[in-house]
């Protein structure tokens, strides 16, 4: 194992999160300041952004001389561990703002698709839970 150091300096969300979040907060904001908020380099910034974008995360669109950035709607995380859960919750959650209503896949719209002869549509078919207190046993 390292040092304690380097056991204690890490966080939960990712550079890519991080610029995404700072975005969502304020989708006119400067590459410049995107850095400065998150701590990383401009140059790091802009290639995160190119990702985000390339991974349709988020649109660039030009507003006169500036860019503006607007979130995909639906867009779901990368992982296997999160498939199919939208990345509009955890933007709401750490932006405040309200979350879009979430489109996963319901067990009648599985069955329905499959009536239909159509490939059902993908991401989870229940909702998970953490445990609380409450429904720990003694």
């Amino acid at each position: 194992m390292g040092t304690a150091s380097q056991r204690h300096n890490w966080t939960f969300l990712t550079n890519h999160a991080r610029v995404l979040v700072t975005i969502a907060r304020d989708p006119a904001v400067r590459l410049r300041d995107v850095a400065a908020t998150c701590g990383l380099t401009e140059r790091t910034v802009q290639t995160i952004v190119t990702d985000l974008e390339a991974d349709g995360y988020l649109q660039r669109v030009r507003d006169g001389r500036r860019n503006r950035y607007e979130i995909s709607v639906g867009a779901v995380f990368r992982h296997p561990a999160e498939a199919g859960v939208q990345v509009a919750g955890l933007l709401a959650l750490l932006t405040g703002a309200p979350a879009a209503p979430d489109r996963r896949a319901t067990g009648h719209e599985t069955a329905r698709a499959a009536e239909d002869g159509a490939a059902p549509p993908t991401g989870r078919t229940t909702p998970e839970r953490l445990p609380s207190e409450h429904s720990r046993p003694e």
